[in-house]
């Protein structure tokens, strides 16, 4: 199974889990009047969502460019993620608000042992979900299953925190604790939201690369510094999994057009080996030194090691 095909078949696992979910929350929190139920029955509503999203974001940037996208289909992952975070941004705010609602109106909440048996399945199938898809996420470095993850991960601790709470209202009979816990879930939503769509949004507005992914690349090109005069005009950017790096190097102005694709191209496969899944452009241009004569006798490129500023 090929990365693609392993993004697509983790993705297709979180929609069936989360499907599960929601239909047993959302039975389950409407028989027991639990607002903290139901706002999780929401809560794995939009972690369906999410899903969806995530299955079709994953199979639409795993296409090659075309005619309509010359760069390619990876920031679809990132607009997903923000579609993602406005909807989780919406329906916190909503469970807040009933929650709010039934903290003044007092309501009864019934069947507790029903609902703390919901939210142990959902915490446990949620776990092995989440690490199967951060696991995907890590390896092919996908926002989209990354985001999909870190719903379930929040779902997981919401659901026990629903699941402690019961426990708790079956011991005390406090009952606010039933919609005081739903504002508390809907507290790590808005906190999942806001980040989810934070990292999304930079990849939409070209944010360079992380600097430790700068700094891999000017050690690769300070490796190799005596083969060229200089580069500069560095430039990267993130679409979903796929980086793109563009740069330029300068040259002696003696090389033919062959010597300088052949730098270029063994640069860009050094800096594609370190950072994989890159797009990476190189420009070689030739040298702008205001020299009266090179001091460079042959055309070979091993002669541009013995090149240097000074020697102009």
């Amino acid at each position: 199974m090929d990365a693609n095909e392993e993004k697509i078949a983790v993705a297709r696992l979180s929609v069936y889990s989360n499907s599960t979910l929601v239909v047993l929350k959302l039975a389950v929190g409407t028989v027991m009047g639990s607002v903290a139920v139901i706002s999780e029955a929401i809560h794995s509503g939009l972690d369906l969502v999410a899903a969806l999203i995530a299955k079709y974001s994953v199979k639409r940037s795993a296409e090659p460019a075309d005619k309509e996208h010359r760069f390619g289909h990876g920031k679809f992952e990132n607009l997903s993620g923000m579609i993602e975070g406005i909807l989780i941004l919406v329906a916190a705010t909503w469970i807040m608000y009933e929650a709010t609602r039934r903290l003044i109106g007092m309501s009864e909440v019934q069947m507790l042992e029903a609902g703390m048996a919901v939210m142990a399945v959902s915490a446990v199938l949620n776990f092995i979900v989440s690490k199967k898809l951060m696991r995907v996420a890590k390896k092919t470095e996908s926002l989209a299953l990354e985001a999909d993850a870190y719903h379930l991960t929040t779902d997981v601790w919401t659901s026990l925190g629903v699941f402690v709470a019961l426990g708790l209202i079956e011991v005390t009979g406090f009952r606010l604790l039933d919609p005081a816990i739903a504002i508390v879930v809907a507290a790590f939503i808005v906190r999942a939201a806001l980040d989810i769509t934070r990292r999304s949004t930079e990849g939409l507005l070209d944010k360079s690369l992380p600097e430790s992914e700068h700094k891999a690349i000017e050690r690769i090109m300070d490796e190799h510094n005596d083969e060229f005069l200089n580069y500069h005009d560095l430039r990267t950017r993130k679409a979903g999994s796929e980086r793109h790096i563009d740069l330029h190097i300068a040259v002696p102005k003696n090389w033919s057009v062959q010597e300088a694709d052949q730098l270029a191209k063994h640069l860009e496969s050094d800096i594609k080996t370190k950072l994989p899944r890159s797009v990476v452009m190189i420009r070689s241009e030739p040298c702008d030194f205001k020299c009266d004569e090179c001091k460079l006798e042959s055309t070979k490129p091993e002669c541009a090691r013995k090149l240097s500023r000074q020697d102009c």
